[in-house]
Formats: C-alpha cells, structure tokens, sequence
C-alpha cells in the first residue's frame, strides 16, 4: 500500500491538502472520507481507517477541510455548507483524475456533511456515517457558553480539543439552516449508520434518528467500547473492517482483490498490476508482497527479490542458531542477523571456484546476545554455516521451468 500527497481547490480557493490511499495493483473502487470537526485528515481513525480500506482494495481519498490541518483558508470564515462544497470539490477531483468514488464515509459532523452531500453524487452507491449527530447544530453544544458572546459580538474565541477556533456568528446562522431529514429520507443510496454506545460527544440517540430517517437498503453496526475519536486502534481497525464487508454488498465484488491461495508445498507468485513490477506471494495461506524501488520503474510496496533471498537465509540463520543453543542449553537470549547483497569481481572471491565476470555475495553479521563465553558464541558462529539454506546457496543448483497452460 501506498500514499499520495494531493491537493485541490476549496470553495473559496485555498489549496486543500489531501492523501490518497492507494492498495496494491488497481483499485477496485475510491472512497471519500470526511473527517471530524475542527480535526483532519490524519487523526488516528481516520488514517486507520483508510489505510485498512486500502489494504482491501479501495483507495480512499482523506483531506483537510479549508482552515484545518495542511490546507489553507481561514476557518473561521467557513461554516457547514461550504464542508458540503468542500466535499463535492473533492468528489470532483477524483471524478477528473482517477474515478469517482462510489463510497463516501463521514466522520462526527463530517458524517452529517457526507449525508447532505450523497444525494449530488451520483456514482456512490454506499453512504457511511461514524458518530454522527442526527442535527448538524449538535456541535454547538461544544462551545456552548460562548455562544451568547457570538452572537452579540458576531465572533468569539472557543476552546476545542485543547485547540482555539474563532467561530463566528455566521457558522451559527448557516448550521441552524440545515436539516438532515429531507437528505437522508431521499438518499438513494446504502446507508450504514456506525455508532459507539458510549460516545459522549454525540450520544446513541442520534444513530437511532439517522436510521429511521433512512430507507432501505440500511444497516445499522454498533461499535462497541469505543469512544466517539475512535481512538484506540483496535475500534478504527474493527470499523474499517466491517465497512469494508458492508460494502461489498454495494460495490462490484468481482473488483475487488481476492487472496490468492497456493497448492500445499508450492510458493505462488503472481502480478499484482500488469503495469507495475509489485508481485503478490502466497506460500501455504501467508502472503505478502514484493516490488522494485521507484529508481527501477516500482513502487516498492515491499522487499525486492534479492531482500527475499536475504531475508531467507538470515531467518534460517537466527533458527539454526537458536535450535543449537536450546539443545545444548547455552544461555542465548537474543539472535540478529543483518544480511547485505551485492555482486563483487570473482577474483575479489577467495573461496569461489570462477575466476572472472562477477559473483554474488551475501555478507552476514550475527549479533548474540547473551552471558555466553568465548567458546560458546564461536560454536553457534560455526553452526551458523549449518543452515539449511546457507548450505542450498553455497551448492549446485538446478532450476527446471515449465509452461503450464
């Protein structure tokens, strides 16, 4: 998985800061997220969140509204509606450089901005909502005791998150003027109304009033400990995951990346994009993935073959070593084994049979940690060489390809 650092013009102008997050090989769909209000695109769930989409197969599209996080404006000077054409300007630079999103995922009031902005996009098919208020003026209530002051004076000074925000009187105005009903009743669309029992911020009330609002298609996850930030990673994880099943319901299943098994005793390796170096491997239900860096046409999402083999022989290395001291019972405690590549001349060689061209040669240092004496830590040295493939590397080879059709 990959990120991209974009950026885009908001309602007003400024350049809005944004990350694409992007899953291996092509994605099956884009997803819009937006995030909670007054915070960004990069508090913890939101990255979580989009980074465990990607992992699946959808790349997902965050960014800071205008005045927040890297983007510019001001954001005092914003209110709900211009989130809601911040959001469609976003949806417009997907539609115009990769594809339009076909989920949308909102957070707190960006949930709310994402419900009022679905029914003016007409490619998504699915509609997320996190802890959102039911009522966009539910915010008010944070800063509450100011809010006489705004009023009188146009604008005052609000503490927010340990943060300080000028709110002015026209973000009451413009938030008091929108209602959520009419939007959802006629969204259109998949809704998934997502909800922690103990949210604090904006309590289970408001999920129950979104969900009857809605028509069906809709579904309702309640999530569970969390809190309304989502702040541990193992609720933004468990979100992610079950938007990720929930969408499948709405989004072209047939797109989306399926984990490739192997036969039993076989390594499978197959591409992951026609158009990039990055591979998939799957070795008897493992997986994981290998690329080129970017200086050699890859995207290097993961290690390069040759960091494969190295990482091959110091594993082997460091369980060899640990099998020999647990059966002579020396006090090992730890193993390390850093592993480097490179091709050297033949003649540079003192123990290879060829006298010219180049060799490869793999250089490993073994670090043991340990209260072990001298002669201990040079017999697990020697029994490092015993390793299985050590040994397969220093032999002959034989290598017999087949075309299977």
């Amino acid at each position: 998985m990959k990120t991209e650092r974009l950026e885009f013009t908001g309602h007003d102008g400024s350049t809005l800061a944004a990350r694409l997050d992007l899953p291996v090989g092509k994605p099956a769909a884009y997803a819009l997220f937006a995030h909670c209000f007054t915070c960004s695109k990069d508090i913890p769930a939101a990255r979580r969140i989009a980074q465990r989409l990607a992992s699946m197969g959808i790349a997902v599209l965050r960014f800071d509204f205008t005045g927040l996080g890297h983007s510019g404006g001001e954001f005092a000077n914003t209110g709900f509606s211009s989130n809601v054409q911040d959001l469609l300007l976003a949806v417009d630079y997907l539609r115009q450089h990769y594809d339009a999103p076909q989920l949308l995922i909102g957070h707190s009031l960006g949930g709310a901005a994402v419900l009022a902005a679905a029914p003016e996009v007409a490619e998504a098919k699915a509609v997320v909502s996190i802890g959102a208020p039911a009522d966009p003026q539910h915010v008010v209530h944070n800063f509450s005791e100011q809010l006489s002051e705004i009023c009188a004076d146009g604008q005052a000074e609000v503490l927010l998150a340990g943060r300080t925000f000028t709110i002015k009187r026209q973000f009451i105005d413009d938030i008091s003027k929108v209602s959520l009903e009419q939007k959802v009743a006629g969204l259109r669309k998949a809704l998934l109304v997502m909800h922690a029992p103990l949210d604090e911020t904006v309590s289970l009330d408001n999920a129950a009033q979104l969900f009857v609002m809605a028509k069906h298609p809709k579904s309702f996850i309640t999530l569970d400990s969390a809190d309304h930030l989502l702040s541990r990673a193992e609720d933004a994880e468990y979100a992610a995951e079950m938007i990720s099943t929930w969408a499948q319901r709405y989004i072209d299943i047939s797109l989306l990346p399926k984990l490739m098994d192997s036969p039993e005793g076989m390594t499978r390796v197959s591409e992951a994009d026609a158009d990039s170096f990055t591979q998939d491997i799957s070795a008897d239900g493992h997986h994981l993935v290998a690329d080129e860096p970017a200086d050699y046409g890859g995207h290097y999402l993961g290690p390069t073959p040759y960091q494969l083999v190295a990482a091959g022989l110091g594993a082997c290395t460091s369980m060899t070593i640990r099998m020999y001291a647990r059966q002579k019972k020396i006090p090992l405690e730890h193993v390390q084994v850093d592993i480097s590549h490179n091709k050297v001349h033949a003649q540079d060689c003192a123990s290879c049979d060829q006298s010219n061209g180049k060799v490869d040669r793999f250089e490993r240092h073994i670090t043991l940690t340990g209260k072990l004496t001298p002669e201990q830590q040079q017999r697990l040295l020697e029994i490092a060489d015993r390793c299985p493939v050590h040994r397969t590397l220093e032999s002959d080879i034989e290598i017999k390809t087949y075309l299977d059709v």
